[in-house]
């Protein structure tokens, strides 16, 4: 079973994963063509992450991978406001059929400048919405310098999606 990475082009999906799995720091400036596959080992588990880019022509699929997961994790780009009514609809749209996949909303690049904060997040994308059978999360993160050690944030949304996937399992 396998954590699905998704959001929009742009919005740090691939930066999030080398950092969780390395524990280090470095920025993907490459979008991802098609499909990027990690495992990511902690003490209690070994868990694998596939992210599908976020490009117009790779969405299609997205909810082709959804039945067969044990989590979502959707990444924003807290810093990108003109797009982030089209990431809720996508959001939205994704898991209307999946009432109890458990969810966890990165609220990427807090560290940018007019970078929306976490309530700002959580009303753009009406996390209220969707149902309160669902276990649902919402974090903000960013990926610092290239090299540098992980984030408390980073290291928070580590040990709470080893936890969901432990739970789910």
């Amino acid at each position: 079973k396998q954590i699905l990475v998704l959001g929009l082009d742009g919005a740090g999906k691939t930066s999030i994963l080398h950092t969780l799995a390395t524990n280090h720091v470095k920025r993907s400036v490459a979008p991802t063509e098609g499909f990027n596959a990690i495992c990511v080992n902690t003490e209690e588990s070994q868990m694998e992450f596939l992210e599908i880019g976020g490009s117009e022509s790779l969405r299609s699929y997205w909810k082709m991978y959804l039945p067969k997961v044990l989590l979502l994790i959707y990444v924003v780009d807290s810093a990108d406001h003109a797009r982030l009514p089209v990431a809720k609809q996508l959001l939205h749209q994704l898991i209307q059929n999946n009432s109890t996949l458990p969810v966890v909303v990165l609220a990427n690049k807090q560290d940018l400048e007019g970078a929306y904060c976490i309530t700002d997040i959580h009303d753009a994308l009406a996390l209220s919405d969707l149902g309160d059978k669902r276990k649902m999360f919402l974090i903000g993160t960013h990926v610092a310098e290239d090299g540098s050690e992980i984030s408390s944030s980073m290291k928070d949304a580590k040990e709470l999606i080893a936890q969901l996937v432990l739970e789910a399992q």
